[in-house]
């Protein structure tokens, strides 16, 4: 009798952790915050679901395999998140407004500086030396230092 109610709570605390995330992917406005409500509740239910999985069984033997998935979905869950939000902030898909601090900006700003600073460096190269060559490096004969072997 305690066995079940310890489930049931188990289990309606992991449908509601569920249902807060399907709800958080609907309701919030950019995805950033979408992310952020289907990674942390889902990770929340799934162990109250493993936890209902064990009480239920009463047994030790399911408990290393129901320790290994909720370990797995530990450690992929932000992963995946990260992935998601750096994909969707590199595209553009957020709304700049609601962010409170944005501790990218800098960073990527000095990451396509430096994109197009290669990127004409290249242009520049490739009338001075050959295409290949880093920007404003010759590779003609002239350039560089004496060769020495012929002396």
């Amino acid at each position: 009798m305690v066995q079940d109610v310890i489930v049931s709570v188990l289990l309606i605390g992991g449908a509601l952790m569920s249902l807060a995330a399907g709800i958080g992917l609907t309701r919030f406005p950019d995805l950033l915050s979408r992310m952020h409500a289907a990674t942390k509740p889902q990770v929340l239910g799934l162990l109250l679901f493993l936890l209902a999985l064990a009480v239920e069984n009463g047994s030790w033997v399911l408990v290393p395999i129901l320790v290994l998935c909720w370990i797995f979905q530990l450690l992929t869950s932000p992963v995946s998140a990260h992935m998601v939000g750096r994909a969707g902030y590199r595209t553009r898909h957020l709304q700049r407004e609601l962010l409170t601090l944005d501790e990218l900006d800098d960073i990527v700003a000095k990451a396509a500086d430096e994109v197009d600073g290669r990127a004409a460096g290249d242009d520049r190269a490739g009338t001075a030396g050959t295409a290949g060559s880093p920007a404003g490096q010759d590779d003609s004969p002239t350039a560089g230092p004496p060769d020495r072997s012929q002396a």
